[in-house]
């Protein structure tokens, strides 16, 4: 779906009034509002083309109606959701659900809608059709060194489909672990992913980059062999200045420190980026924002301060993407409201005031530097991105077009309501 741009100026100018209004509120207390509005414009997260359907459980999974069925339509739904906040400019593909049959017609398709192509990502955590061995057992670890070989070659594979594209990056996420104790050892586990990973390593173009994944437990429960931060730096450091530790943010145990941990490896050099997601419990895949909105904020305040401190480029020099599942939400609508989140976290994040919060820290005032960052959090600044997506062309508020418009009602018009989406 093409969105006349005639429409997002109609809908803008029935609410800029009272937008200007909210905005000249808030901007009155930022001192370096243009700077930080013109970071907002140039901040993408990209979009996973799993995420463009409606997930599930391991019950069950309930298709919504208008889903994409092919990579075509995907790319549509996320130039839909580009028009709609010119944030989400990036799709990352996942191989094998996403292979493209004509690249320069992806790519074509792709340009007209002002996407790029994100990290691909492969998939050894699946038996795909007529696959000849099993991953079971694992697959960059398992004890059969063809199977082995079989899941290095489909990441060979998947760097040869994200070149033609004009990725640079390759996202290895691993099942790969135990269910019991004595069931694999953990030594020859580690030595054999290690291994697969040097060959894909070996494999990867001069400018490329491979992000290392890790995952606290599920879908193995005793062990997983790349299985925190710390296990995932190891291969990182091991294999060499290209590669580079992805943080999930439903990847680690309840309660764990996810800040410390991306301060840390911004620190090292070696954090890759994100995968957008929040949860109650482990690794549930919610929208971002919407059980620990204040987590989400530390978070990106470690990162603008670290980023800051090496000269890095916020856009640019990390990998920002959502990961999510939409179990019972239009999966749209729940896209949309957790780039509105992403965006929020950031702006908050940039008009922190390091000076204050640097000298409370510097003199132990612990009440001070509290204070500093629950100012932040508490001030709305929801107008401030809003203006950004102004500035860009976007909606002043992208969920109320998408509902207003009845967008999802049109998809179905164009796709059918028995629609499931490919992948998952």
């Amino acid at each position: 779906m093409l969105l006349e741009k005639n429409r997002i100026a109609e809908f803008n100018g029935l609410h800029a009034a009272d937008h200007k209004r909210k905005f000249d509120f808030v901007s009155s207390e930022i001192n370096n509002v243009e700077e930080v509005l013109q970071k907002l414009i140039d901040f993408q997260v990209a979009i996973p083309s799993w995420a463009l359907g409606t997930g599930g459980t391991r019950f069950g999974r309930f298709a919504g109606a208008g889903e994409p069925g092919n990579l075509e339509q995907k790319l549509e739904d996320v130039g839909l959701l580009h028009a709609l906040n010119q944030s989400s400019g990036a799709i990352s593909l996942h191989i094998p659900w996403d292979i493209p049959e004509n690249y320069a017609s992806i790519k074509a398709t792709a340009a007209q809608l002002g996407l790029k192509f994100d990290a691909v990502n492969s998939n050894t955590f699946q038996d795909q059709k007529d696959q000849e061995l099993s991953y079971k057992f694992g697959s960059l670890q398992h004890v059969n060194k063809a199977v082995r070989k079989q899941a290095v070659d489909h990441n060979i594979e998947v760097i040869k489909h994200g070149v033609e594209l004009g990725s640079t990056a390759l996202t290895v996420w691993l099942s790969d672990g135990s269910c019991f104790p004595g069931q694999l050892n953990f030594r020859k586990a580690f030595q054999n992913t290690l291994e697969s990973l040097q060959e894909i390593y070996a494999a990867l173009p001069a400018d490329w980059k491979v992000f290392v994944e890790y995952k606290a437990f599920e879908p193995n429960f005793y062990s997983m062999t790349v299985g925190d931060w710390g296990q995932s730096l190891l291969y990182a450091n091991k294999l060499g200045p290209k590669a580079y530790t992805l943080v999930d943010l439903g990847h680690h145990l309840p309660n764990a420190n996810i800040e410390q941990i991306v301060a840390l490896l911004l620190m090292e050099g070696k954090l890759a980026g994100f995968h957008f997601n929040d949860s109650k419990y482990g690794d549930d895949d919610l929208t971002v924002g919407s059980i620990k909105p204040y987590q989400l904020f530390l978070i990106f305040n470690e990162l603008v301060e670290g980023m800051d401190a090496r000269g890095m480029d916020h856009t640019t020099d990390l990998g920002w993407m959502i990961d999510a599942s939409h179990n019972v939400k239009d999966p749209l609508e729940d896209l949309l409201q957790s780039v509105e989140a992403i965006m929020i976290a950031y702006a908050q994040a940039l008009t922190v005031d390091r000076k204050k919060l640097n000298a409370a820290q510097e003199a132990n005032d612990v009440v001070a530097a509290q204070e500093v960052l629950q100012h932040t959090f508490r001030t709305d600044l929801r107008a401030l991105v809003a203006e950004a997506r102004l500035r860009s062309g976007a909606a002043l508020y992208p969920l109320q077009f998408f509902r207003e418009q009845k967008l999802r009602e049109q998809l179905i018009k164009e796709r059918g309501s028995k629609t499931v989406a490919t992948g998952l």
